[in-house]
């Protein structure tokens, strides 16, 4: 029996609600921004593309939503700051953070792994997740209280081979989730990460570069024998910023169709 992958994340209102959206040009990122846009939200899209924030900007417009891009590199603390300013003076405030901007990489043996590839993925999916939540949470705790969703991935929970650096980057997102959630808790900021197996991005394209054997080999490792769609994920963010999720903080939300479960 095949899952059900129309979840309505719309089901879930955000009406009133600021939500900042990192990564929101592509993938997951947009998916997300477009799903809080048509839950109500006013959403705020940064990332360092900017044909692909501005168009995911007028999704949402054209839809009736409000939406907002801001070109921002998140390892840039300048950029990050900035972001952060521009969302509050336009909206007024941050109710809600998903720090999706992240970087892939090819697959390599530990010790073939170059120094600059992997400083390009700390850079990004760490560094990054860390200086967004930096400015985020310092707005939140200002307004006495929010929620960050960081995505991390579910090569963040177990050991992947061919895939050191990427999984050190997504392990490290775990302990930041986990230490900043501890630390804002009293605060009234809830702080969780999502753990998606594949799902179907131009990144994981540009991963399998069109290799139907490799594509083969990733699906039937996930007990569901598919992969996942954007909006399946952006379903589970929602979920985890939303007061259906307010006892829930510090979390590692697996979404990867049974990939971790063998």
């Amino acid at each position: 029996m095949k899952g059900n992958n129309k979840a309505d994340p719309a089901a879930i209102s955000f009406a009133g609600k600021v939500v900042l959206v990192t990564g929101g040009a592509s993938g997951i990122g947009r998916a997300a921004a477009i799903a809080f846009g048509r839950a109500g939200a006013a959403v705020v899209i940064a990332d360092v593309s900017v044909d692909g924030g501005h168009a995911t900007a007028a999704m949402i417009v054209e839809n009736g939503g409000k939406a907002l891009f801001v070109q921002a590199n998140v390892t840039r603390a300048q950029d990050v700051e900035i972001l952060l300013d521009k969302t509050i003076y336009h909206y007024g405030r941050l109710d809600c953070a998903v720090n999706c901007a992240g970087q892939q990489a090819a697959s390599a043996r530990l010790d073939d792994i170059t120094e600059e590839d992997f400083d390009r993925l700390m850079g990004v999916n760490v560094k990054g997740v860390w200086l967004s939540m930096k400015y985020q949470l310092r707005q939140m705790a200002k307004q006495g209280g929010g929620a960050i969703v960081n995505l991390s991935s579910s090569f963040g929970l177990v050991g992947a081979p061919s895939q050191a650096a990427y999984a050190a980057s997504k392990h490290a997102v775990a302990g930041l989730t986990r230490s900043a959630a501890a630390e804002y808790a009293r605060e009234g900021i809830r702080v969780n990460a999502l753990c998606p197996g594949a799902v179907r991005t131009p990144m994981l394209a540009r991963a399998l570069d069109g290799e139907a054997s490799l594509e083969k080999k990733l699906r039937a490792a996930h007990p569901m024998n598919r992969f996942a769609e954007p909006q399946e994920i952006a379903s589970a963010i929602l979920w985890l910023c939303s007061d259906q999720s307010s006892f829930v903080t510090g979390h590692q939300l697996t979404a990867d169709g049974g990939f971790t479960a063998i």
